[in-house]
């Protein structure tokens, strides 16, 4: 028996982190050597763990529109860099520069320049959004 509560108590705390660790993501997915530039109008920023997401809506050549969704960093990481959960808001018009998934789909990353209403964003940020330049990949 007095074994058995610091026994029990190890097994929590490491449970408490191996948990999140194997429910993260890797990057494959992503093609890193490409970079593009989309423009949209924002339906819905979701500022949530492990990762905030930006949709937004772009119109092709064709006029059809393309529902994009782009992974961030998780709140902490960019509220550092001056985003907050009011950042984005439905019908902001947006540029984003991302690297796309690699099978096409309308999913990215963000990875450099983002333009909200006209402006860079955040005004004070040297080209690094939700995934700053240089920084770890999530």
């Amino acid at each position: 028996m007095k074994h058995k509560l610091p026994l029990l108590s190890l097994a929590v705390a490491v449970s408490t982190f191996v948990v999140p660790l194997l429910a993260h993501h890797g990057n494959a997915a992503y093609n890193y050597d490409k970079k593009i530039t989309v423009s949209g109008i924002v339906t819905e920023w979701i500022w949530a763990n492990p990762h905030c997401w930006l949709k937004f809506d772009a119109k092709n050549e064709s006029g059809e529109v393309t529902h994009w969704i782009v992974e961030a960093s998780a709140p902490p990481t960019v509220s550092a860099q001056g985003w907050s959960h009011n950042s984005f808001k439905p019908g902001d018009q947006v540029t984003v520069t991302m690297i796309q998934v690699k099978n096409g789909q309308a999913i990215g990353r963000f990875e450099g320049d983002v333009i909200l209403n006209g402006k860079p964003f955040p005004p004070h940020d040297n080209g690094s959004s939700g995934n700053p330049k240089g920084g770890p990949k999530p």
